[in-house]
């Protein structure tokens, strides 16, 4: 046995950071899905696909579910959700590095190549800072997320309030979506304070971890300007908001019946739960209008930002195609963004993204639309979701047939670690992203 370990770790060392990444998210979900499979985390009867389902689903944040996730797992199994979203949403092997760096104060390369796959960061930037700054931040955002969401639960007289903030704390945070009650948010939809806490856990989540050190930086006084990749992710998180919010304000009517305040509120929610990936929904995704569905599933493709908890494309992918669009048309050779020149690998970079990306994602549509007896827009929807690791649906989850539900598994696990790997991490540059002097883009 102890030769068949030494033979095992040989053998990992030799395996590439990238696959060994994507290797890591699938033993997540394996030991996931064999946690969630021991009879004394149900309340009911769960078959083994549904329990790999809802595994695949937490590791990747998506937030999909077969299986309504309050009324089959009791404490236990909504314990392992959670544990699985925490893991999945800080990144693979972002937890024990923590470990090994509260004894050992420093990190092994191996370990140090797989971080920087995994948070999208250039080979000579201080990893360990960095994993310290991740867990660090991601734990006073949660717990300032369970404080506010706990008074919020207890003043709307929900049972078992701190779990519930816990829980959807750390789920918004991870922009993982998994929600407790059955119909999401859609009961709490008018609750202006459940709706601002959830929106800045997610918004905070998706905007990702090098905006949260690069701002830390410049107060500090390390640096004098934010970096190109913070100004971008910022400012397009800003834009899309806003630019979605409106649009869903004036073409969404929710049924009729809803006071100004009141359709501020959902529009507002609906974009920012599409954009950041967190596939929380205040009102019923299938009752929305078509314009309503189509700008959703727009904002579900572009997605968070990198080194974030959220999926898609990436805000900073869509920016460097946007400007080689703009570039083009303008007959420039350079792409720039707020004036600087982002560098040619970076915009090569973008574009094999947004073609695997598109790939994908049509290649999971044209499958589902073979296995599922669904309208197009629902199935395309669904795809979409999942490869975006976003969790809404226009009601068809459950629904899916087995192949169907293997083809949405396998979306969601492309989606967390295919985008990241074979895109925004693949760096031909090793210059330090929160170097000044250098205009760099993380993609």
């Amino acid at each position: 046995m102890k030769d068949f370990f030494h033979d095992l770790i040989s053998c990992l060392r030799k395996i590439n950071p990238v696959r060994l990444v994507a290797l890591g998210y699938l033993s997540y979900i394996f030991v996931g899905f064999i946690l969630l499979s021991l009879p004394f985390m149900h309340t009911k009867y769960v078959n083994a696909l549904d329990n790999l389902f809802i595994a695949t689903s937490a590791v990747s944040t998506t937030g999909l579910t077969t299986v309504s996730v309050s009324d089959v797992y009791n404490f236990w199994g909504q314990l392992v959700t959670l544990i699985l979203i925490q893991l999945g949403g800080i990144g693979y092997m972002t937890f024990s590095s923590f470990v090994i760096l509260s004894t050992k104060k420093y990190l092994d390369e191996r370990t140090k190549n797989v971080a920087q796959v995994v948070f999208s960061i250039p080979k000579n930037f201080k990893i360990e800072k960095f994993i310290l700054s991740v867990i660090v931040f991601s734990s006073i955002v949660e717990i300032f997320g369970v404080v506010g969401l706990y008074f919020v639960f207890l003043q709307a007289d929900i049972a078992n309030p701190l779990w519930n903030a816990i829980f959807h704390s750390v789920s918004a945070f991870c922009t993982a979506g998994f929600s407790l009650f059955s119909d999401s948010f859609e009961g709490m939809a008018n609750n202006a304070g459940l709706n601002v806490i959830i929106s800045i856990l997610s918004i905070m989540g998706a905007m990702g971890f090098i905006v949260c050190v690069d701002i830390w930086r410049l107060i500090r006084g390390k640096v004098r300007h934010m970096t190109l990749t913070t100004k971008v992710i910022i400012s397009m998180t800003l834009w899309l908001l806003i630019i979605g919010g409106s649009l869903m304000f004036l073409t969404e009517n929710y049924g009729g019946g809803q006071s100004p305040e009141n359709k501020i509120l959902l529009s507002l929610f609906q974009s920012m739960t599409a954009l950041t990936t967190v596939g929380f929904n205040t009102v019923t995704i299938s009752t929305l209008s078509k314009s309503a569905i189509m700008l959703i599933c727009i904002l579900m493709i572009i997605g968070a930002s990198p080194s974030g908890t959220g999926g898609g494309l990436k805000t900073t992918t869509f920016s460097a195609i946007w400007g080689l669009m703009r570039s083009t048309i303008k007959g420039d050779r350079d792409v720039r963004i707020f004036g600087a020149i982002v560098p040619e690998d970076r915009v090569k970079t973008a574009v094999a993204t947004f073609s695997f990306y598109t790939f994908t994602l049509i290649a999971g549509t044209y499958i589902l639309t073979m296995t599922e007896n669904g309208m197009f827009i629902e199935i395309f929807f669904e795809a979409a979701s999942a490869l975006g690791t976003v969790g809404l649906s226009m009601g068809i989850t459950s629904a899916l047939t087995v192949l169907g539900k293997l083809i949405v598994i396998m979306l969601m696990y492309i989606g967390r670690v295919g985008p990241l790997t074979f895109g925004m991490a693949l760096y031909v540059k090793s210059e330090l992203i929160f170097d000044n002097e250098k205009t760099d883009l993380a993609i």
